[in-house]
C-alpha cells in the first residue's frame, strides 16, 4: 500500500486520556513492523518518502507524538517528557499487536527509542538513532528551546514557509519542493487565517523548567538507558550537527550496544531521510 492510512489510539497520562494519531503504510498484517518517530517540533509526515520506499518490506507506522500534529494535547505540559512518550508507544505497540519492531528515531524520536529499547523484555529488534545520543550539546538545546515556545504567526503561507526553512537550515540542502513539504507538514491556519506551527506551544515549558542539576541527572539516566540496550544499533550523525557532538558519537560506538556510526556530510541536525542516499543507509542496516 503506497498510501498511508490515518488511525488513532487512546493513551493515558497522569492528567487524563489523550489521542495519538499515526500513519500506517503497507500490509496491516505484516509481522515486520518499522516504527518511525519524529523530532521535537516535527510530525509523522516527515517519513512519507522513506515509508513509501519501505512499505513493501515493512508495515511502517509513523505516530504524531502527543502535543504535535493530529494528536491530542496533554492537560499538564510538564508531562511532555520521554517517560510519557515511551508509555504512549507501548500503548501503540499493543494496538498494533506487534511482538517485535524495528525502530527509527530522529532526535527526540531516538530518545524515545532508547528509552523503550533499554527496558527488560522490550520488543525492539533493531534501533536507528538519527542524530541523537545521551549527551546533548547545551548550546544546541538552548537554540531549540528558544524558538520552540514562540507564538509566531504569519499572514501568508509563503512567509511561514520561509520561517520554517530558516530555522531548519541545518537539515541540509533540499529542493524548493522538498522545503515546501517540510513546511506544509508543520503549518496550519488559525481561526483568523494566519499560519502557525502545528504543535502545542506549551512543549517549551519543560525546557524552561530545566535546571543544570536536573539536566545532569537526566543525562546520567540517558547514558544508563543507552548502556542497557542490547539490540543492534545504528547511529547516524549529521557531520555538521551541533546537537550530537563527535566525541559523544564516538563514545556511543564504545559502550552499550556499541553502535555502528555513519556520518552524513553536508548536514547538521538532523538528516531528514527524504533522499535516496540517506534512505539507503537505513535500509542497509535494517535489511542487511
Amino acid at each position: 500500500m503506497t498510501q498511508a492510512v490515518l488511525k488513532t489510539v487512546q493513551c493515558i497520562s497522569p492528567s487524563g486520556l489523550h489521542s495519538m494519531a499515526y500513519k500506517e503504510w503497507g500490509d496491516p498484517h505484516n509481522p515486520n513492523v518499522l516504527v518511525c518517530v519524529h523530532g521535537v517540533t516535527r510530525v509523522s509526515d516527515d517519513f512519507d518518502v522513506m515509508a513509501r520506499d519501505l512499505c513493501d518490506t515493512y508495515r511502517v507506522v509513523c505516530p504524531d507524538v502527543v502535543g504535535r500534529g493530529r494528536s491530542g494535547r496533554l492537560g499538564n505540559p510538564q508531562h511532555y517528557a520521554i517517560p510519557q512518550y515511551v508509555s504512549d508507544m507501548v500503548t501503540l505497540l499493543a494496538r498494533l499487536d506487534a511482538e517485535s519492531v524495528d525502530w527509527f528515531g530522529t532526535s527526540m524520536g531516538g530518545l524515545i527509542g532508547m528509552g523503550l529499547a533499554s527496558l527488560p523484555d522490550n520488543p525492539v529488534r533493531r534501533l536507528v538513532l538519527n542524530d541523537i545520543g545521551p549527551s546533548i550539546n547545551g548550546s544546541a538545546l538552548a537554540r531549540i528551546g528558544e524558538y520552540i515556545g514562540q507564538d509566531v504567526r504569519f499572514a501568508t503561507f509563503e512567509e511561514a514557509a520561509l520561517y520554517i526553512r530558516t530555522i531548519s537550515a541545518s537539515f541540509g540542502p533540499h529542493t524548493d519542493e522538498e522545503w515546501h513539504k517540510l513546511a506544509s507538514d508543520v503549518l496550519r491556519q488559525d481561526e483568523e487565517g494566519k499560519w502557525k506551527r502545528h504543535y502545542d506551544l506549551r512543549l517549551a515549558e519543560p525546557f524552561k523548567a530545566m535546571t543544570p542539576e536536573a539536566a545532569s541527572v537526566g543525562e546520567a539516566m540517558l547514558w544508563a538507558a543507552y548502556d542497557a540496550i542490547r539490540c543492534p544499533t545504528l547511529l547516524v550523525r549529521g557531520a555538521q550537527s551541533d546537537l550530537l557532538l563527535p566525541e559523544v558519537a564516538q563514545a556511543m560506538t564504545q559502550r552499550g550496544p556499541k553502535a555502528k556510526l555513519v556520518e552524513l556530510e553536508g548536514v547538521g541536525h538532523a538528516p531528514t531521510f527524504m533522499h535516496a542516499r540517506q534512505i539507503q543507509v537505513a535500509k542497509d542496516f535494517l535489511l542487511g
